[in-house]
């Protein structure tokens, strides 16, 4: 009883992610598309949030799982998929890093992008990962990049430097963005490096008005961020921070009409091949 909550839960399930993922559905979609998805395919949909990859991806015939660790983004995504008819897309909660309740070698593509790179314990992932895959399956990534000058890069270094520093041992998800580190922990599973390739890809962030109300949708509802401002707010720095945010979403704004945001983010696209 009363056990502590695990702090990983506790910080996706803090704010509604759902309205972050709202202004990444186009590029969930268009990644999708380039994977080669075909009827009966078994995915496994690895930190999947309420649903971003895992509807499109059962849209065009695969049987989904998706294993988010929090509750309101597995209620999200199993009624989204109920809204769409899509009987071949179900969501459970479970924790990337230890998929007990998975069985071996079940699935022919296990997908995660930006999910399982949050997960402490990362050569832990790796093992559940390949153990998971069958023979001959895919397990593809989507990672963000430490230092990338993009905009989730930067907002989680912005943010970084407001809050107290990590415990001790706490291994930053960035360092999934980095490819020696991707080969070491699959290596640590069995995988050769020469099954495994990157490649640079772009996620877009598409939100109907301007900058500075997608820099409060992520100060309202995006975990890493709510959490920034709240330290910041103790030190008196809240307004600091929301003006670095607002300046970094604004200068990263492509869209031609100020009314709109349209912010495109560089992230490592991992595929290994098993």
């Amino acid at each position: 009883m009363n056990a502590p909550m695990n702090p990983n839960k506790a910080l996706w399930e803090k704010g509604d992610f759902t309205r972050i993922a709202e202004s990444m559905r186009e590029s969930g979609e268009a990644l999708v598309q380039r994977l080669g998805i075909t009827k009966g395919l078994k995915v496994l949909d690895l930190g999947c949030g309420d649903g971003t990859t895992a509807l499109p991806a059962a849209k065009l015939g695969a049987d989904v799982l998706g294993v988010d660790i929090a509750r309101n983004l597995i209620e999200a995504g199993n009624k989204r998929a109920q809204e769409h008819g899509l009987t071949n897309c179900t969501f459970q909660e479970g924790d990337a890093s230890n998929l007990h309740e998975l069985k071996d070698h079940t699935f022919d593509l296990v997908l995660s992008i930006f999910g399982a790179m949050f997960a402490p314990k990362p050569f832990d992932v790796a093992k559940e990962m390949v153990r998971v895959t069958r023979p001959g399956g895919r397990i593809i990534m989507g990672n963000w990049i430490p230092n990338d000058p993009t905009l989730v890069a930067q907002l989680l270094k912005i943010s970084s430097t407001y809050t107290p520093p990590p415990p001790e041992g706490f291994i930053s998800p960035m360092t999934w963005g980095i490819e020696s580190n991707v080969i070491e922990r699959f290596a640590g599973a069995g995988v050769p490096a020469e099954k495994i390739s990157f490649v640079r890809d772009t996620f877009t962030f598409n939100f109907p008005s301007a900058p500075s109300a997608l820099v409060d949708e992520f100060r309202k509802y995006y975990g890493p961020t709510m959490n920034a401002f709240e330290a910041a707010e103790k030190n008196g720095r809240a307004a600091d921070l929301q003006k670095e945010l607002e300046d970094l979403f604004n200068s990263q704004n492509k869209s031609p009409s100020k009314d709109t945001t349209s912010i495109p983010a560089t992230f490592l696209r991992v595929t290994v091949a098993l």
